[in-house]
């Protein structure tokens, strides 16, 4: 046996299973990221649903780091609160152990199938997406391609002598074996591939399960390592989701070993075969975690919270740093675009307010009830650095339309606070006393402060629009949608004080609530829609003569 030739195989095999699995990440995400967005985002209004989708995920993405990114920028931009961010990572951990069930059966006739069905759709497929599907087909059957090379390319090890006193080694000192996997799996930065090849070389006789079993703890290791390192220059936010996971694996990962150190664990529990069983065991492990953690999350939180702290200037977690340009002070014009972009990031925080405010009438999670109550404090601050950076403008004439600009922009960032301070006073409040109460909406209720809720939101997107377009249209849209949301609010009140005559329990008990709800989100909307006025104001005036 040419030991040199055999790494050789072994190392051209490996490369192989790591490029194919990033080949099908790739494919995954350039076509359907989007869909994949879409669908993490729906899981934050519950962790069972959460931790569901963030399986789901993971298995189209084949990767449960991918999955620990996608919903790290989720949770900075404020859409997943970080007891559902941890709750989704479970579910991921998870999805990617039933990846490595999937590809470890390898069946003979399913390569060459899935190697002519994914080349006819990259070659002759007429859409990108189609093109990129045949790249994920193509990229699954190079991974199985792999998988038989590994395992051809290995089997000369069996007859070599040093191996089984390495493997003894091994066996005897799991911890050792467990932070090596461990180390592994970060230099290659997938577990999936790792697990394979663990499975692969188990195939040839040359790991027993024993062994296999504290590899695989330590890929899950190493796993929660690479999330947790690839975001350490990321957000607040992300960075406790990805050590609130590191946090659970390694837990259960250190307890598992022990059991492993202290006792024996029979591989036949879990099927015929060394491989198998790691696989098995591999997939096992991760569906304790699930069932063990997804109570936790919440404890997690508030621990990884005064673990990681906010780091100087980030109180509020904004979108993204302050835009005003002390520089353009001198150029009204281009100080002016500053503002509004600053008005616009100060808007999209104002948004990540108001966007789960029903889910807190529905739960009152105090946890997203923390979250808007920080950002209530980068409204103000935003509000304020505004309103000063406009007052340093030099403009040329202090009555002249860029000065007038610079005072609807300013009352425009007052009215962003009022909406703020309406959110936080107002609408928390009310969904903390609801829930203090215990008392429902009814049905009909429900749906109608849903329905305003999502109108509100509608128009803020539209308000922006109206904002950095300055467009007449839009302006009158806008006014007129405020219209129909008064409308909508009032019908609502009309419709609430009829189930009280007819006596309707529910709608007794949350009386006060409904209406003072109604009546918070209409005052929003006329916050909001105030920028139409202006806009009008200014397309009426007449275009100035030439001569």
């Amino acid at each position: 046996m040419n030991l040199y030739l055999v790494l050789i195989n072994i190392a051209g095999a490996v490369t192989l299973l790591l490029w194919a699995t990033r080949m099908v990440r790739t494919g995954m995400e350039r076509s359907q990221k989007a869909v994949l967005n879409r669908l993490l985002s729906q899981g934050r209004r519950g962790h069972v649903k959460a931790a569901g989708l963030g399986g789901l995920v993971a298995i189209l993405l084949q990767s449960s780091t991918a999955v620990a990114l996608l919903a790290a920028g989720f949770a900075a931009s404020g859409k997943l609160t970080l007891s559902v961010g941890l709750a989704t990572m479970l579910g991921a951990d998870l999805g990617s152990a039933l990846v490595v069930q999937f590809l470890s059966l390898n069946p003979a006739w399913l390569m060459p199938l899935l190697m002519v069905a994914g080349g006819m759709m990259f070659f002759r497929g007429r859409t990108r997406d189609i093109r990129q599907a045949g790249r994920i087909v193509v990229g699954i059957a190079l991974v199985l391609v792999s998988l038989r090379l590994i395992g051809d390319a290995t089997a000369p090890l069996r007859d070599a002598p040093v191996l089984p006193n390495i493997v003894a080694y091994l066996a005897g000192d799991p911890f050792t074996a467990f932070l090596l996997a461990a180390a592994f799996t970060w230099i290659i930065h997938s577990s999936v591939a790792f697990i394979l090849l663990v499975a692969a070389f188990a195939g040839q006789g040359l790991i027993p399960f024993e062994l296999g079993a504290a590899l695989v703890l330590g890929s899950n290791l190493g796993s929660g390592v690479i999330a947790f390192v690839l975001t350490r220059a990321g957000s607040t936010a992300a960075k406790r989701i990805t050590l609130g996971n590191l946090l659970f694996r390694a837990t259960l990962g250190a307890v598992t070993l022990g059991l492993l150190w202290l006792s024996h664990i029979p591989g036949d529990w879990l099927g015929p075969g060394a491989a198998h069983q790691i696989v098995n065991f591999h997939l096992a492990f991760n569906a304790v975690l699930l069932l063990l953690a997804l109570p936790l999350t919440t404890p997690m939180a508030r621990l990884t919270e005064k673990l990681v702290r906010p780091a100087p200037g980030e109180a509020g977690q904004s979108i993204s740093p302050v835009r005003l340009d002390d520089r353009l002070i001198e150029q009204p014009v281009l100080a002016l675009a500053s503002a509004k972009r600053e008005l616009l990031r100060m808007a999209e925080i104002v948004e990540r307010m108001l966007e789960p405010v029903m889910d807190l009438y529905r739960t009152a999670d105090p946890e997203k009830i923390r979250e808007i109550k920080r950002l209530e404090e980068a409204v103000n601050a935003a509000q304020s650095d505004i309103k000063l950076y406009l007052s340093r403008i030099r403009y040329p004439h202090p009555d002249g339309p860029d000065a007038l600009r610079g005072q609807e922009l300013a009352q425009f960032a007052i009215n962003l606070e009022y909406v703020g301070d309406a959110v936080v006073k107002t609408l928390v409040k009310l969904a903390e006393t609801r829930a203090e109460q215990k008392v429902k909406f009814s049905p009909a209720g429900w749906r109608e402060l849903n329905d305003l809720h999502r109108h509100v939101v509608e128009n803020l997107h539209l308000a922006l629009n109206v904002l950095m377009s300055e467009d007449r249209a839009s302006a009158k849209l806008l006014l007129a949608e405020k219209a129909s949301l008064g409308d909508a609010g009032r019908a609502s009140a009309t419709e609430h004080l009829v189930r009280l005559r007819e006596g309707a329990q529910q709608s007794i008990a949350t009386s006060n609530i409904h209406l003072e709800t109604v009546r918070a989100l209409k005052n929003i909307n006329s916050l909001l829609a105030s920028i139409a006025y202006w806009v009008l104001r200014e397309t009426e005036k007449p275009a100035p003569q030439e001569g």
